[in-house]
């Protein structure tokens, strides 16, 4: 059972005049397969061969593979095919003129994919009594979210259908077909025994290309299937893609029915359901004329096919007064040949019918399709170049100006800690204001606890440009104060008030949302309506840092240490680097699809973007033990499958292929019950933050694991299974960034970005090397620009900073490395300032001890400890003022090289 990932590196070509036919299957018999709630799946086998990098000798494909609500399915086993034919590739144009902010617009080719599935050898018993009742389901999500399947062949060893079905699909888009074989039972759900996963990118034009899936070699188990892909009579397609994500063509139908015979009565409304759509159902009022006012409008990609079913009221009494009276069962009308702008009548019943019109959607996205920087933080980024080049000239003591290509791009990296990063972040930034290297800093990325003081700072405009005594003195206000009357009833009351508005928005209410809005009641004195849109006032002029928090989108069911996406969030816009993909940050929330707002939602209070970046209750007990451990081997021989080399496999001939451009054929085997609800027990995640996903129906790229931003970041094992990855999903499930790597980095990593100086200011608890050891570690994984590890020998011993720079690679980022640590702040109270005997006392900070003050799970400090906190902070930044110094230096002269010479 393996897993065979191949880096492709040509495209798949196919003629450019074609057009396209609707999705249909042959067999009269065929019926719609089981729901997915009724389809046990679960853990899966995986194999990987040598060449797909990221992926180490044992992968983890999660039960979110299963069939479920948003399109899953579950663990799979892994070996390869047998293909008799080798066909001709035929020929594509280049596609698609590439648009200013990288995204590519034009039209683009389907294809008609015939699908027949012929024969099963040898399939295994799925029950103790009988031969399996054996059929095959169909299911490919970048053609049709549909399930088709074949009939039910009963007691049947060797089952013979010889069943063919029809897609449709599109020459851009990474089509996998998954053929599932199952085994009908009466009373119980259906048994899942196995998913073959098939790259339609194998396949050669106009020919038929006949397989024969080798499913259990021991047993001789054979699923043998026949593909043929023609030219679809249908129009090019216009697509929007950036290589990574594409933006199908869109259409938009209207509906509305009308009455036919005036009743007293009122009139029941009639369910109406376009498949494929994302509105889905709708209830629509019959009107006694044509053309109403407001008609049911419902979205759907208009290369996938949909059909309007029209479900009429089931009780007699009911149907006998209302228009549609006599009429059974549901009405049901394909939309493949609906005509643009034309009208169409549906009769419902001799009383009803219905008015249809479908019309083209908009090709302007909402999502930003694009790895560059969006335009507001260029514009910002230019204002801010005039006052970093201004502050280093007094700084460094410059006698001339910096010219606009000689500034560098110097940014303040903190990392999570709850109440003692927030603490100590403002000592951090009081004193490099003190020492004016505040305003040579662009960006201040932070997670955890430390965006709780960012976002405190940016509720004021011109904050940098005040003392921020007065700030820190507010904040210790609240971190000294009772946190109790945050928990009164009369409180909680409130909370639930508010959490039910919420609900009444739009959103999907969570633990975290109440941690939100307990953090706001902990850490302030009354209700903020600050948004993190607003927080563009703090940088309309260029005067302060943008601001990026940082969080990690994972999967309900999955280790995070097993899939995780980067996910930024800037007062501009969130979104996700790994897919270029971007909306404004006021629409975070909101419902999109495929790439187009579809419910606009109120922007969420700044409480609960809080909540969300610093949600400590949305680990899973995998991920607890993989912070407090280094070994998994025990919970992987339940999580985790071991791999072996598919060429090890004397039995599996070669496959020959048409283009090099593929993914290895998977075959899913499923686990055992007992494993599966393991698995269950360590993967769920009962309090994890969820918001509707921007990304919904937008599909990836036939070329995407080439695609060399997606390349940067493809960190996880399901990044070869684009049928799993977050554009399938309902919901974004974030989780604070410190439960994997507690460090915000990867914003800055970014190469557009691509930070010249970095200042670390470390707040973890533990090992204060490990977020730079695993940022390194990371970074040379994944071939990112980056130091190597070299405090080995100093994690025993640390120094107050630390300058990094690697001379021979000057495309790494400088990084000077705070550690919380308390070192002579002991014996000085300032720098060269002596401590007396009776001020000893105050610089014995205990920040890691077993009785510390300050440990993540506290809310509340002492006056004392957090004045010993926030000096700690401030002396550790004001006695290392040299290295600092040096580090800029270091910044304006590699700047300095890599800028043309003036003329």
């Amino acid at each position: 059972m393996t897993l065979l990932v191949f880096l492709c590196k040509t495209p798949l070509k196919f003629p450019k005049d074609i057009r396209h036919l609707p999705l249909r299957t042959s067999s009269s018999t065929t019926q719609p397969v089981r729901s997915p709630r009724e389809v046990d799946m679960a853990g899966m086998t995986l194999q990987t061969s040598e060449g797909h990098p990221g992926l180490g000798t044992d992968v983890f494909v999660p039960q979110s593979l299963q069939w479920d609500e948003e399109g899953s399915m579950a663990g799979r086993s892994v070996c390869e095919s047998e293909q008799i034919q080798v066909l001709e590739t035929p020929h594509l144009t280049s596609l698609l003129p590439v648009a200013p902010d990288g995204s590519q617009e034009g039209l683009s080719p389907c294809h008609l994919l015939t699908v027949r599935v012929i024969r099963m050898k040898n399939v295994r018993q799925a029950d103790v009594v009988s031969l399996t009742d054996c059929f095959v389901s169909l299911w490919l999500p970048t053609a049709s979210q549909k399930r088709l399947r074949t009939r039910t062949i009963s007691n049947c060893r060797n089952p013979e259908w010889n069943e063919t079905f029809s897609f449709q699909i599109q020459s851009q888009v990474k089509n996998v077909l998954e053929l599932s074989v199952c085994d009908e039972d009466t009373v119980t759900p259906d048994d899942h025994l196995l998913t073959v996963l098939y790259d339609l990118t194998k396949l050669c034009f106009r020919k038929k290309t006949h397989v024969k899936f080798p499913l259990n070699t021991e047993g001789m188990e054979e699923l043998e299937v026949e593909f043929l892909l023609e030219e679809s009579p249908s129009p090019p397609e216009n697509l929007i893609t950036n290589g990574v994500l594409v933006s199908r063509q869109m259409s938009c139908l209207e509906v509305c029915a009308e009455s036919r015979r005036p009743k007293k009565r009122k009139k029941k409304d009639l369910l109406v359901t376009v498949t494929e759509s994302f509105e889905h159902t709708q209830r629509v009022s019959p009107c006694l004329e044509s053309c109403c006012s407001n008609p049911a409008c419902f979205q759907y990609p208009k290369y996938f096919q949909p059909e309007v079913h029209v479900e009429l009221p089931k009780s007699p009494w009911i149907c006998e007064l209302c228009c549609c009276a006599g009429q059974k069962g549901p009405v049901c009308q394909s939309l493949h040949c609906l005509p643009d702008g034309q009208a169409v009548t549906l009769p419902v019943n001799e009383n009803c019918e219905l008015h249809m019109k479908s019309t083209p959607c908009s090709q302007v996205l909402d999502v930003r399709l694009g790895f560059s920087l969006c335009q507001a933080e260029l514009e910002f980024l230019q204002k801010r170049r005039v006052v970093v080049a201004q502050a280093l000239k007094e700084v460094l003591q410059l006698e001339e100006d910096l010219r606009a290509d000689e500034v560098p791009l110097i940014a303040i990296m903190a990392t999570g800690g709850g109440t003692r990063s927030m603490t100590a972040m403002y000592g951090h930034l009081l004193a490099l204001q003190k020492l004016n290297i505040l305003n040579c800093a662009s960006y201040i990325t932070g997670l955890s606890g430390a965006t709780w003081t960012m976002a405190t700072l940016y509720r004021d405009p011109d904050w940098s440009s005040k003392s921020l005594e007065r700030a820190i003195l507010e904040a210790r206000r609240h971190v000294v104060k009772d946190k109790m009357p945050a928990l009164f009833p009369d409180q909680l009351l409130k909370f639930q008030e508010e959490l039910q508005q919420r609900r009444q928005e739009g959103y999907k209410v969570t633990f975290t949302d109440f941690w939100g809005l307990l953090i706001e009641a902990c850490l302030g004195d009354e209700r903020n309506e600050c948004k993190l849109s607003d927080q563009r006032a703090a940088l309309c002029q260029g005067q302060n840092p943008l601001p990026i928090y940082l969080t990690i989108n994972v999967k309900d069911d999955v280790s995070n240490q097993d899939f995780r996406e980067w996910f930024e969030f800037s007062p501009y816009e969130v979104g996700m680097q790994k897919y270029g993909a971007f909306i404004p940050t006021e629409l975070f929330g909101s419902e999109f699809f495929m790439g187009r707002l579809r419910k606009r939602i109120p922007e969420s209070r700044m409480c609960y973007m809080l909540g969300l970046w610093s949600s400590i209750f949305s680990l899973n007990l995998l991920d607890a033990w993989n912070l407090s451990h280094t070994s998994e081997e025990f919970f992987h021989q339940w999580t985790r499958d071991r791999v072996h080399d598919i060429e090890d496999e004397p039995l599996l001939p070669e496959i020959p292929k048409c283009d090099a451009n593929v993914l290895d054929t998977t075959v899913v085997t499923p686990a055992s019950w007992l494993s599966n609800t393991f698995r269950d027990i360590l993967t769920h995640r009962a309090f994890v933050s969820k918001f509707h996903n921007f990304l919904l129906g937008l599909q990836l790229h036939t070329d995407y694991l080439q695609n060399s931003q997606f390349s940067m970041w493809k960190d996880t094992v399901l990044d070869g299974f684009p049928n799993q990855l977050t554009g399938s999903v309902k919901h974004l499930c974030l989780l604070d960034t410190a439960f994997f790597v507690n460090s915000s980095y990867a914003p800055l990593l970014r190469p557009e970005r691509k930070a010249d100086l970095i200042i670390h200011l470390n707040y973890c608890a533990g090992s204060q090397t490990k977020p730079m050891k695993q940022t390194c570690e990371y970074c040379a994984m994944q071939n990112i620009p980056f130091l190597k590890y070299e405090l080995q020998k100093e994690e025993d011993n640390l120094k107050e900073c630390y300058l990094l720079e690697n001379a021979q690679e000057p495309d790494t980022p400088i990084v000077t490395f705070f550690p919380l640590i308390c070192d002579t702040f002991q014996n000085y109270k300032a720098p060269g300032v002596e401590r007396s005997p009776e001020e000893l006392e105050q610089g014995q900070v205990d920040i890691y001890g077993p009785k510390t003050p300050y440990a993540t799970k506290e809310l509340t400090y002492t006056e004392a400890a957090f004045d010993k906190l926030v000096k700690l902070s401030e002396y550790n930044i004001l006695n290392n003022k040299d290295k600092l110094l040096q580090a800029l230096r270091l910044a304006v002269e590699r700047k300095r090289q890599k800028s043309p010479c003036p003329l």
